[in-house]
């Protein structure tokens, strides 16, 4: 059986072919890389039909044979199991090939992190980086305890000792420190709300060393930001959609998950408006100025495929799945590539919008409301870069200037 592409599919798997060629054209798949995703497929299905197996018989474990039997005759691709993704999910699409067992959830520490997760989640509602920041520092704690089912006993100079031990180890910095106290104190006190420990212990976990607001906020200069900006190539959809991106950080201040996170439907055109998906699950309106909206007009018309996903930005490459907070990353990192420039990370473009408002004469308290910080007092940073203020205030050095 041949088809229109060219590849001739024998086998258990040839009536799946059709649809599964037009299935990867419409998630936004390349001609050729549909061409090659059917060779895939056309192996597969001889390789099944050599083990007397029918469609249903391309289960993970025979893929992965499938798989090695492959590279052994010589074949590059599928490099990776991820290979094989797109032609698995759509037979499980089609019923032909069962979904994937849940890993049962076997030891005690599993069905611990599970419920702590949930917590997370559901009751702190942190993001997903958040939580897996969170998660990753309960396993190491939890992983240091012989007796997991024995928290009870749990006592503050275990604590202590475990801040201490990883502290002392010289794997971590200030802020990773910081990060791992913050996290280990969320930690206790899920399990003492959870009734695992008999009393709080989140205070038995000792201060990390450092002086709040100490640092300057690095924000890119005004020529910087451009730079960016015109390294942008919008007569490709990748252009546009990286120039929209970029607009948002540099003009409204959003923070890179923020991005990510944005929907269709969080554009009112009309209203002129646009909901942010904040920290804590807030939803913030911001105003949309008419230099941030066209870029998303242009890549809304000319650059985003049309798609039933309703998410804002879309990868540039198949299959058509929402960009994340890393691909956000990602797309400022190659920015600052094309602009000659040190890779820098989507904050330092929130920090431009805060110090550009104060050049212009904004006080704090808009500042605060634009970058939506909850406490005012994390705004109070950037009155330390104001400098023709602060000279203001500075006394004449004694014996005159120098």
């Amino acid at each position: 059986m041949r088809r229109p592409s060219g590849v001739r599919v024998t086998g258990p798997l040839a009536a799946c072919a059709s649809g599964f060629g037009a299935f990867l054209a419409g998630e936004g798949y390349t001609p050729s890389s549909v061409e090659d995703q059917l060779r895939l497929l056309a192996h597969a299905s001889r390789w099944l039909a050599g083990q007397d197996l029918d469609a249903s018989g391309m289960t993970p474990q025979r893929a992965e044979l499938f798989r090695v039997a492959r590279r052994s005759e010589g074949y590059v691709r599928p490099g990776s199991a991820r290979g094989l993704v797109p032609l698995l999910g759509y037979l499980r699409g089609l019923g032909i090939v069962p979904e994937p067992a849940a890993a049962a959830v076997a030891t005690p520490a599993e069905v611990l992190l599970a419920e702590y997760r949930d917590y997370l989640v559901c009751e702190r509602g942190l993001v997903a980086g958040s939580v897996r920041l969170y998660e990753r520092v309960a396993q190491l704690f939890l992983a240091q305890r012989s007796e997991l089912l024995d928290l009870g006993r749990l006592s503050a100079g275990e604590v202590t000792a475990f801040v201490l031990r990883e502290c002392r180890s010289g794997r971590r910095g200030v802020a990773s420190a910081k990060s791992l106290v913050t996290a280990l104190r969320s930690l206790l006190r899920f399990l003492h709300v959870a009734g695992r420990i008999p009393t709080g212990l989140a205070a038995a976990v000792p201060s990390v060393a450092g002086w709040r607001m100490s640092s300057l906020p690095r924000a890119l200069e005004t020529k910087q930001v451009a730079a960016l900006l015109a390294g942008c190539d919008r007569s490709t959809v990748m252009g546009r959609r990286d120039f929209a991106i970029l607009t948002l950080l540099a003009r409204l201040g959003l923070r890179g998950h923020e991005v990510a996170a944005l929907r269709l439907d969080d554009v009112d055109w009309r209203a002129g408006e646009l909901v942010v998906r904040g920290k804590a699950r807030r939803l913030e309106r911001l105003p949309l100025p008419h230099d941030v909206g066209q870029p998303l007009v242009d890549y809304l018309r000319h650059g985003r495929p049309r798609c039933g996903c309703r998410s804002l930005f879309l990868r540039a490459r198949a299959p058509q799945e929402p960009l994340s907070a890393a691909g956000v990353r990602s797309v400022v990192h190659h920015a600052c590539d094309r602009a000659g420039l040190p890779r820098v990370g989507a904050h330092r473009l929130r920090h431009g919008v805060a110090t550009q408002m104060l050049r212009a004469g904004a006080p704090l308290a808009e500042i605060a409301q634009v970058l939506r910080h909850a406490d005012q007092a994390t705004t109070m940073i950037y009155a330390k870069v104001d400098r023709v203020a602060l000279a203001t205030l500075a006394r004449p050095w004694p014996g005159g200037a120098l």
